[in-house]
């Protein structure tokens, strides 16, 4: 499978513009979910393997790199549409890897019932990174390593450097 290089595409009929996550949204990604090879049970209790992935996932489940990649890709294929359905506002390649970033570790549903879509939606740009900023929980407890990604995602919604984070 071929990575989307995040440039916006167009699709030959139609005049249709459709945004696919880029090579900066696939490293954020990969750098905060992490590559597990072998079934776990996550912070929330769900079994996960490779990049975060949960679909059919069971216990004693394993899976090689290349596995772990190719499923990352498909998923993130869903995700970005997730992402260009809710969104009814313009939006920049980086803030577009920031929003689907952040739908893959929280879900669609929270997307769509979450202020912060309200929020880009009436076009408040400025506002989006302190309600990603929000979503820093686990079962109610504050978790250290969602306040790293949501800062990595905040900052990257704005264009700015969040390699550091």
């Amino acid at each position: 499978m071929q990575l989307n290089t995040g440039v916006v595409k167009k699709q030959k009929f139609g005049g249709i513009i459709k945004m696919n996550i880029s090579n900066e949204g696939l490293s954020l990604i990969k750098k905060f979910e992490g590559c597990e090879l072998e079934a776990y049970k996550c912070p929330a209790g769900v079994w996960t393997i490779g990049y975060g992935h949960t679909k059919n996932v069971r216990e004693g489940m394993t899976i090689s790199k290349e596995q772990a990649d190719n499923m990352l890709l498909n998923e993130l294929d869903e995700y970005c549409e997730y992402v260009e359905k809710a969104i009814k506002v313009n939006l920049e390649q980086c803030q577009f890897d920031a929003l689907v970033s952040w739908t893959y570790n929280l879900g669609s549903t929270n997307l769509h019932e979450s202020t912060m879509l309200k929020v880009l939606n009436e076009k408040d740009y400025e506002e989006v990174p302190n309600q990603l900023k929000r979503w820093n929980k686990v079962s109610g407890v504050i978790n250290d390593g969602l306040i790293r990604r949501r800062e990595a995602e905040a900052l990257l919604f704005e264009g700015k450097d969040w390699t550091e984070v």
